[in-house]
């Protein structure tokens, strides 16, 4: 074979692994190459520490216990939070920046135990999962109930990607338990390991007279992880479309939500449960994306210590 034929084939196996790659959008701020830092003050009664809180958006210190709004036009929200309960101000931290060797900068998500202590008023742990997701926390946060009330959860998104592309790597400890630990009452150990997660929910929302809100999913994808792993790169997760419950992969962590709703603001500056009513056509446009990573894939407040799960380079395959 001549130079030139084989230099033809190099350039056509070259095009044709570029059309299977697709084109990857890369969500905005996806490389978590820059970060905002937050320094907050908490409590002297709880020791009085300065706390750094971390959130992804442009490169900047923000000094003061101010509730947090996305800076620079990120779309990303994290599990760190601003509290203050009954009056006390406390900071909680489970997602940082980290090194990815080659690739600059990381998100590291991490499920720990928060611990209060107060002496003679309070003692109380909460285990918290880091995560990262579309939307923001609001703040300050004044209490442990119903979490998912706290979450302004996706963003408006109108297009079909046929899958979400990222990079990760897992570590999981050794132990196969759980804690269960809400901040009030006793902490209670669990059997069975808790996994890192990855969820897409492409939503088509509506709002009705009264100002509630209601969906229809129109796509679905997600994968849980519960083993260490090294780095993998342009991880490719594909976008199922329609009714998901019939196809390989499904678990019920992908099903409708419904009584566990994530929730968002209606019109009215409300905020409002979205509830899903059901699958939408296969054919549908989308009106919102959820998106989510987390050290954690159990109900609120359970966990397992330790367990680590890094994500770099997010974006959507065409």
């Amino acid at each position: 074979m001549s130079k030139i034929h084989i230099f033809f084939l190099i350039l056509h196996l070259s095009i044709l692994q570029a059309a299977a790659q697709g084109k990857v959008e890369m969500i905005k701020y996806g490389n978590f190459n820059q970060w905002v830092t937050r320094e907050l003050d908490e409590s002297a009664i709880i020791g009085g520490h300065e706390k750094t809180l971390y959130e992804v958006g442009p490169t900047t210190v923000i000094k003061g216990n101010k509730p947090y709004t996305a800076l620079g036009g990120s779309p990303w929200g994290t599990s760190n939070v601003y509290a203050k309960v009954s009056g006390i101000v406390k900071g909680s931290c489970a997602v940082v920046p980290a090194d990815d060797p080659g690739n600059g900068k990381c998100a590291k998500l991490c499920s720990v135990l928060e611990e209060v202590k107060v002496l003679g008023l309070i003692n109380m742990k909460v285990m918290v999962a880091g995560s990262l997701f579309l939307g923001h926390m609001i703040e300050p946060i004044s209490s442990t109930s119903n979490p998912y009330s706290k979450m302004d959860m996706g963003m408006p998104y109108t297009k079909r990607p046929s899958s979400l592309v990222f990079d990760y790597k897992v570590d999981v400890p050794v132990g196969d338990y759980r804690i269960k630990s809400t901040g009030f009452g006793s902490q209670k150990r669990l059997p069975g390991r808790d996994e890192a997660v990855v969820f897409v929910l492409l939503q088509r929302r509506w709002e009705d007279a009264d100002g509630n809100l209601h969906a229809k999913r129109v796509g679905t994808a997600g994968k849980l992880f519960n083993k260490t792993s090294q780095w993998s790169r342009r991880f490719n997760l594909p976008i199922v479309y329609g009714d998901a419950s019939a196809k390989p992969g499904y678990a019920p962590y992908l099903a409708l939500r419904k009584e566990n709703a994530y929730y968002a603001y209606n019109s009215k500056g409300k905020l409002k449960p979205v509830v899903e009513e059901g699958w939408d056509s296969p054919d549908a446009t989308p009106t919102h994306v959820i998106l989510m990573f987390s050290a954690g894939n159990g109900e609120p407040y359970v966990g397992t210590p330790g367990l680590t799960f890094y994500v770099d380079n997010v974006g959507f395959g065409f």
